[in-house]
């Protein structure tokens, strides 16, 4: 899918075709096809490498400088239909005309830059339109991080009533969606720190014209950044002590129902043993008695009730 738009200075943003393309437009480009990253690799004379860095999705945030164009390479959080999260790569490439994105997927991170929110942004100002997006990719990941925040403690509430293996499973998915936003930041971190001493670079000035309070947006992003890493590693951690720990409880669960089970067991064993004795055929005694059933069976109940108290006394139930 490929999109064009372009801010005017009132406010409204217009839609624009490959026909139409003017200076100051933002090209939106979404699970590309050849033929739309060789039209706008033409058009805008990017570096077809360039345009297709976002089509891997394994790979990791960096930045690559050419002679006419900056491409910034960051990861953004998704969420997945299956409840998980993930993070994909968003190319951003600036040059002196245009600023591109693309990526794989369409995310809440570029969504949000639409009409309804025009006043908010201008696509013609190329480098405050970059650290918005920035921006805005952080909030997603503390948004997505307070969520799951909330699922982890509904986790928890649902695993002290009941060990079931769906709320295990969570659990590991959560654990998996941290992992990834780790990661992720780690690199994106090291990203804005690039940007942030590439400010005095005069070679940049022609893609990336850096403003006081454009300046001040990237120290915010960077401050976002920062926050929703501490934050991964305090929920990491939480989540794995908390996986420690109901893996323990689980342990001692077994463990509680094999003891109970081995203490049925031996109980059960007395009357086994009494009937299989007197159910010899052989001569035994009381074998005379019309009240040899009501004897036996006296004898092992009251055996039964000792040993049964024993093992009461020792805990085994």
């Amino acid at each position: 899918m490929l999109k064009i738009y372009k801010s005017h200075e009132n406010g409204p943003l217009t839609e624009l075709s490959l026909k139409t393309l003017e200076n100051g437009a933002w090209i939106n480009i979404v699970a590309p096809t050849p033929y739309e990253l060789k039209v706008v690799g033409n058009l805008t004379e990017v570096e077809p490498d360039f345009l297709r860095s976002a089509l891997d999705d394994e790979e990791r945030s960096h930045i690559d400088i050419e002679d006419d164009s900056v491409m910034i390479l960051t990861n953004v959080p998704v969420i997945r239909e299956e409840g998980g999260y993930d993070t994909l790569p968003l190319a951003i490439i600036v040059t002196e005309e245009y600023i591109i994105t693309v990526c794989l997927e369409e995310t809440p991170v570029l969504s949000y830059f639409n009409e309804k929110n025009a006043r908010f942004f201008r696509t013609f100002k190329k480098t405050r339109f970059l650290f918005q997006i920035l921006y805005r990719s952080a909030t997603f990941y503390l948004s997505y991080l307070r969520q799951i925040s909330k699922q982890s403690d509904e986790i928890e509430r649902n695993l002290r009533h009941s060990m079931r293996n769906q709320e295990i499973l969570k659990l590991l998915e959560l654990q998996k969606s941290l992992t990834f936003f780790n990661a992720s930041l780690r690199s994106n971190g090291a990203v804005l720190d690039k940007l942030m001493r590439l400010r005095t670079n005069s070679t940049m000035q022609p893609m990336l014209k850096y403003y006081e309070e454009d300046e001040d947006l990237l120290e915010d992003v960077i401050i976002e950044n920062k926050q929703a890493k501490e934050m991964v590693e305090m929920y990491s951690k939480i989540l794995a002590r908390l996986a420690d720990t109901f893996s323990s409880i689980i342990s001692n669960n077994l463990n509680q129902v094999m003891k109970f089970l081995a203490a049925v067991t031996i109980l059960l064993a007395i009357p086994t043993v009494i009937s299989s004795f007197f159910g010899m055929n052989v001569p035994v005694p009381m074998s005379e008695s019309t009240w040899a059933f009501s004897y036996i069976f006296g004898i092992a109940g009251i055996l039964v009730v000792v040993c049964g108290y024993l093992l009461w006394k020792r805990d085994m139930f």
